[in-house]
């Protein structure tokens, strides 16, 4: 009914081939795998080509599938999250166009999800980057509905950073947010790639969403988040968020796991669940890095047959 992978970003250094491998060997059934252009990084965890969206040709689609069918595992979603509500247009285009050309990719590959961030002007306001929303967003969601693909947009506020204060750089942040983007584009195929540890650490509620937008998650990230009351109370909620708290590896930080598998199993998602390491406690090594994704797997492993 669910069905456990992991965000292949974290194992950057890899080959498709090898990432798959490594699922294969380690008993998960997908992996999100990353679609960045070739090029430079622009953050952690970004940058990350294992599968190039924009070279790809139908025959090498074929060899994709053939050897996930022999590996006997599928890929989730295809992942890229650049910023396409940035205020300099002509880098907004580059962004939009390359999802769109992920979009065309996951039709060719028979993968049903790809999974991105709206933007945002981190300088302006949530009403000034909405009006930029509803001139961008639409049609790359009309795009995608042709195609049959669902768009599932995480909920991470993209805001760590001192460059992205003092808004961050995603604007789907909450609930009330959510529903205003679904009311103005209302497709079915515009939904969700929900991750709680966002919802923590802005001191929200992580299950209710999920009941509340059950007929929109099209993807689930599974990463923890600890909020250090003590560091909060000397800095304050103004401060930057990495100040006072920290991405874990599911069951080392406050996301409440078993009321998060019992709102998934009430609301019937049967899909891909992804693990998603950002624990920097994991990242001395390859090793460390393989050993935190075996170490989630684990934990998780009680909520799954």
């Amino acid at each position: 009914m669910l069905d456990l992978g992991f965000v292949s970003a974290i194992l950057a250094g890899n080959s498709f081939a090898e990432v798959i491998d490594f699922a294969a060997a380690n008993r998960f059934k997908c992996v999100e795998m990353m679609c960045w252009p070739k090029g430079k990084a622009e953050r952690r965890y970004a940058g990350v080509t294992h599968i190039d969206a924009g070279s790809l040709t139908k025959d090498e689609a074929i060899r994709i599938n053939e050897y996930l069918q022999e590996k006997k595992v599928y890929i989730s979603g295809l992942g890229y999250y650049p910023n396409p509500l940035v205020a300099d247009v002509a880098q907004a285009k580059v962004y939009l166009d390359h999802i769109k050309k992920i979009i065309k990719a996951a039709a060719m590959l028979g993968i049903p999800v790809v999974n991105t961030f709206i933007g945002r002007d981190h300088t302006k306001s949530i009403d000034d980057n909405f009006k930029v929303f509803l001139k961008r967003w639409p049609a790359v969601i009309k795009y995608a509905e042709d195609l049959g693909i669902n768009i599932g947009i995480e909920n991470c506020p993209m805001f760590f950073t001192k460059d992205e204060w003092p808004g961050g750089k995603n604007l789907a942040i909450n609930p009330t947010i959510w529903s205003r983007m679904f009311e103005a584009i209302p497709s079915k195929n515009f939904g969700l790639n929900y991750d709680p540890s966002h919802m923590i650490w802005q001191q929200m509620d992580a299950i209710q969403p999920m009941y509340d937008f059950k007929d929109r998650i099209h993807h689930i990230h599974l990463k923890d988040a600890k909020l250090y009351k003590n560091k909060l109370d000397k800095v304050g909620i103004l401060a930057h968020p990495l100040e006072y708290h920290s991405p874990k590896l599911p069951g080392l930080g406050d996301v409440n796991w078993n009321h998060f598998f019992t709102a998934l199993t009430d609301i019937r998602y049967s899909g891909p669940i992804c693990i998603e390491v950002e624990d920097k406690a994991y990242e001395g090594s390859a090793e460390n890095i393989q050993t935190a994704i075996l170490t989630a797997r684990n934990y998780l492993s009680q909520f799954l047959a």
